[in-house]
């Protein structure tokens, strides 16, 4: 007997009838169980399961938090995010010529949040439908970094932004600022031309169904490499930042640890209000939000020494940038509302080098998501995603790139790792959460002033911010290696070429500007765009080394990879959390649905694993 994770809790509390004082029920009246009882023998195995992933939600993937709670703990998640979509605009501020430009970093930002609430609704209710955030996505910070670096998107001499600032906070409109706008408009046109071509391949990638054919000749050697100097590549940006005050700097990296880390495991009580009368519970609060309070701690402080003058008030000096009054007409000069529209910016320009440039981003991009798509099954109670799932899921994220191409946020979007992990913190794993997280994003994004209070966070706390974010990230890519053998020279040999290539070939390519001459124009910037992207580098040394050098699946990692995935798809219970909503009855009534691989009426004669 096949129950739904709904049908089983109602069970479980029919007969256990225990409660969690800390969270109000699914209706709001009822309490969801936190234990499984596997007593009833017909359940044994879909329970199993169940216990073998660990899942005690509070609630999991169908069940419907009350209201109050859906926004409490659908802002959590957006807090969770925040600074790993903040990050985009302010890495691209620089490259973008718009350094000094705040009423264009508080649009920017403004539409990256708006375009990450339209994306993770898109996800969650036709794409995968596992309770996964999308936003703004670093593979494609490389390439884009790589674009703006070529010598005909060099940012002009410092004095016309400068201009452009005391001007606008004299209230003055002159053709100077006119022109400091085309400037930077036109270099996001090129990178919204370049993400709106390439995500296509994402589109066709998932809605053929080729995204299971592409990764299996695609193994932990080739992805390692790649993730990785996602994170190293950025290194620079992250010693800009910091630089502006190592001791503010070091204070955000330290206060981030202590909560994250040390603090952990500290939970603080908490009272709620239940049954007409207040109760205590813990919470681990430092947990859930250890970026945000770092950050908040980096920023107060930061807000005391400018109060109290201890920070330099000359531009030249030393720690200037730490103070918190550098961008109040941010604040003062941004609407109160601003919605974000299609072409805002103009329309996109599309170049050969770009586009090419740009396709390193949405393979790495793909790479990740379906890892994602994995784990944040595993934490919603939900049975390992089928293959029309994680098809629709790759070419739902496609579509959400073209949607950040359209709106102009100078990125492209993809799925939130530190939002998966804090599913099984929350212990919710309610899609409902993730969609109010959606809607949170797109009314927030609106709102001109609230992203513009952002751009006041001063550069070293940033900096302290990127330092623990983009060591994660490269974290993440060497963990993949967990699955390979590292006592085999042939694949130390792989591992370290590919990477330690990653970062020379860039290296030299820019500090050999120039060096390129083929002839051809369009070929040179082909190929200085392709070679001055770290993880492309990386990626294609270990895709093409890992697939023509002699070794085993065994010695490769493959094959313990697979076996991974294929344990936990062993008792799947109902796959019926796959299924687009409102479709099934028509997808089931015609046959010929039963062919396109992105539907749950898609029949394959084994259901294959695409890691």
């Amino acid at each position: 007997m096949h129950l739904t994770t709904e049908q089983r809790t109602e069970l479980e509390l029919r007969e256990q009838g225990t409660v969690n004082p800390a969270f109000g029920g699914k209706d709001g009246d009822e309490q969801p169980q936190l234990t499984v009882n596997i007593g009833e023998p017909h359940m044994e195995e879909c329970l199993e399961e169940a216990g073998d992933k660990g899942v005690d939600l509070v609630y999991s993937l169908n069940d419907r938090p009350p209201w109050y709670l859906c926004i409490l703990l659908g802002f959590q998640h957006y807090i969770l995010a925040f600074g790993g979509i903040i990050a985009v605009p302010l890495i691209l501020a620089e490259p973008l010529c718009i350094k000094d430009n705040n009423v264009a970093k508080s649009q920017l930002i403004s539409t990256i949040f708006f375009v990450s609430g339209m994306c993770t609704l898109l996800q969650t209710a036709v794409g995968t439908r596992l309770p996964i955030l999308q936003g703004g996505t670093f593979s494609f910070i490389t390439p884009t970094l790589a674009i703006l670096a070529l010598p005909k998107w060099q940012c002009p001499a410092p004095t016309g932004p400068v201009m452009m600032s005391v001007q606008m906070q004299n209230g003055t409109s002159t053709l100077q600022s006119e022109n400091s706008d085309e400037v930077w408009m036109s270099r996001i046109r090129e990178i919204q031309g370049a993400i709106l071509v390439s995500s296509l391949l994402q589109i066709v990638l998932g809605f053929s169904g080729l995204v299971g054919l592409v990764l299996k000749f695609i193994g932990p050697l080739a992805i390692a490499p790649t993730i990785n100097l996602i994170g190293l590549s950025l290194f620079i940006e992250a010693g800009k930042k910091s630089g502006g005050h190592w001791g503010i700097a070091a204070l955000t990296v330290c206060l981030i640890l202590l909560f994250s880390q040390y603090l952990s495991k500290v939970d603080v009580p908490m009272i709620a209000y239940k049954d007409k009368k207040w109760k205590v519970f813990q919470y681990p609060l430092f947990k859930l939000f250890s970026a945000l309070f770092g950050m908040c701690g980096g920023w107060l402080i930061c807000f005391l020494l400018t109060i109290f003058d201890v920070l330099p008030s000359k531009s030249d000096a030393y720690g200037f940038s730490a103070r918190t009054d550098i961008s109040l007409d941010a604040v003062r000069n941004a609407p109160w509302f601003h919605v974000p529209y299609p072409g805002q910016w103009g329309l996109p320009t599309v170049s050969l080098s770009s586009v090419l440039g740009m396709v390193a981003g949405v393979l790495a991009s793909t790479m990740e998501s379906i890892g994602d798509y994995y784990a944040c099954a595993r934490l919603s109670g939900a049975p390992p995603p089928p293959t029309h799932a994680i098809n629709r899921g790759i070419a739902v994220e496609g579509i959400g790139c073209i949607l950040a191409a359209l709106w102009g946020t100078g990125n492209g979007t993809t799925s939130y790792s530190q939002n998966i992990a804090a599913l099984g913190i929350t212990k919710v794993g309610s899609r409902l959460v993730l969609q109010t997280t959606g809607i949170l994003m797109i009314v927030l994004g609106i709102f001109g002033k609230f992203g513009a209070v952002f751009i006041t966070i001063p550069d070293p706390v940033i900096g302290g911010m990127f330092l623990v974010m983009f060591g994660m990230i490269a974290a993440v890519g060497i963990s993949n290696l967990q699955y390979v053998d590292l006592n085999s020279s042939r694949n130390l040999l792989i591992l370290g070429f590919s990477t330690f290539s990653g970062l020379v070939l860039p290296t030299w390519f820019h500090s050999n500007p120039g060096i390129i001459d083929t002839g051809v124009k369009e070929l040179d910037q082909v190929i200085v765009v392709l070679f001055t992207t770290h993880m492309f580098i990386g990626g294609f040394f270990g895709f093409i080394l890992d697939n023509t050098i002699p070794g085993t699946e065994k010695e490769r990692g493959i094959k313990s990879w697979r076996d991974k995935v294929q344990v936990e798809s062993k008792n799947m219970c109902d796959l019926s959390c796959y299924d687009i909503p409102f479709c099934s009855g028509i997808l089931k009534r015609f046959r010929c649905f039963q062919y396109l691989p992105f539907l749950p009426s898609y029949r394959t004669t084994q259901e294959e694993t695409p890691m």
